[in-house]
């Protein structure tokens, strides 16, 4: 089953155990929002997948002069995502603070009670595209195959290093999970940003990274990074000679969810509006091109369907968060 099936198909079942704030679309036209500028908040510094992400969108919605008002980038980055949350926590009620979600890191935070940021502080607006991790080397490497790393890491537990932008985000998953599946063993080292991590790759800082093809992609198409595998369903037509990693038997899917949420409390025609906006930009040929170039799996899901998502996500990430932290409880 794809990636983009296993989530259709799993929000039928569902059942809300939060409260979370839903959006019907309605006519953009019959809404005072927005009344001053709209504030995409992106946790990540600039040039990182969820950046490029939340630009890419509010240009979109600029050009097509979709709302009066303009839509601004706001980089508060820092406590793995912390600062944003916080950030939009605060913002309770205000339609015009938006969260560009990446999907690992809210709900790796939503997943530890004592921060404070539940789903509950969040209105699910939609869900854009899934964004597949690839396992990228420099172009000289010695590793010239996904089996020469894995096989590295089990003969020398922990000597490995890699580049990842949150302790607990979709890159450090994607380690957990072939950690599992090989019983390998990496260390890793956090970034503010997926472009800063490619760059530590790149000065041979550090030997890989597992972060978003996107991030990387420049680096790849100028040769100076090697993809040795891809974290989705099928091969990727951008870097075709790379395998999936289930091709190569570790049974592995992932990737990061791109999405966008309001504060909670925010008033329902507001979100609505907002709603509406990003279906549109979704439908257009502009966000089709982008999809494409950037590589993502897209899958679209309106507001309540996104919250649904979220939470069975959350319950998923609470399992791995357990894993991970069971060493440090002994």
């Amino acid at each position: 089953m794809s990636t983009a099936e296993h989530l259709r198909r799993g929000l039928s079942v569902l059942c809300c155990t939060v409260a979370i704030t839903g959006a019907a679309i309605a006519p953009i036209h019959a809404q005072t929002f927005p009344s001053r500028p709209i504030e995409f908040v992106v946790h990540t510094s600039p040039g990182g997948g969820t950046d490029v992400f939340g630009r890419a969108v509010a240009e979109m919605i600029m050009r097509e002069k979709i709302f009066t008002q303009p839509v601004t980038i706001s980089n508060r980055t820092g406590g793995a995502g912390g600062v944003a949350f916080n950030y939009i926590k605060s913002k309770r009620g205000d339609p015009h603070a938006i969260l560009t979600v990446a999907t690992g890191t809210l709900l790796t935070a939503a997943s530890r009670p004592e921060l404070g940021f539940g789903l509950e502080n969040y209105t699910p607006l939609a869900f854009f595209a899934l964004d597949p991790q690839a396992i990228a080397v420099p172009a000289d490497s010695k590793f010239r195959t996904m089996k020469d790393l894995i096989d590295a890491a089990k003969r020398e537990p922990n000597a490995i290093t890699s580049a990842i932008t949150s302790a607990t985000g979709t890159g450090r998953l994607l380690l957990y999970l072939l950690e599992r599946e090989t019983g390998a063993k990496f260390r890793f080292v956090s970034f503010k940003g997926g472009s800063e991590a490619t760059t530590a790759v790149l000065g041979g800082h550090v030997p890989f990274t597992p972060e978003n093809l996107s991030e990387m992609f420049s680096l790849v198409e100028a040769k100076k990074l090697r993809v040795l595998a891809v974290s989705g369903d099928k091969r990727l037509p951008a870097v075709p000679d790379a395998p999936t990693l289930k091709e190569l038997g570790y049974g592995i899917s992932v990737g990061t969810g791109r999405a966008f949420a309001m504060p909670a409390g925010v008033p329902k025609e507001a979100a609505a509006a907002m709603e509406a906006a990003l279906k549109r930009v979704h439908d257009s040929a502009a966000w089709k091109e982008f999809a494409t170039r950037f590589m993502y799996e897209d899958v679209y899901l309106g507001s309540a369907d996104t919250g649904q998502y979220f939470m069975k996500r959350r319950a998923e990430m609470a399992e791995f968060l357990a894993h991970i932290s069971a060493p440090a409880a002994k």
